[in-house]
């Protein structure tokens, strides 16, 4: 299951407080689409990742969006 999240307009740490909040509701195994465009979430969203022990599994920016796919980590 993939869930969508748009953080568009919001700058830190906004997109990573409601990426978490949305990582609450997701299953092991489920992915997260968070959608930015704050630049400093090419920073933000890795630490996160390396922090909480989820799996970025891509990231790329387009036309100034961010878009980045995360994996939650097992409990």
């Amino acid at each position: 299951m993939s869930t969508i999240l748009d953080t568009k307009g919001f700058n830190c740490p906004i997109p990573v407080l409601k990426a978490r909040r949305a990582m609450r509701e997701l299953a092991a195994g489920g992915e997260l689409t968070v959608q930015a465009t704050d630049p400093a979430s090419m920073i933000d969203f890795p630490h996160f990742c390396n922090t909480t022990g989820h799996e970025l599994v891509s990231s790329s920016e387009q036309d100034g969006v961010f878009t980045y796919v995360i994996r939650k980590a097992d409990a």
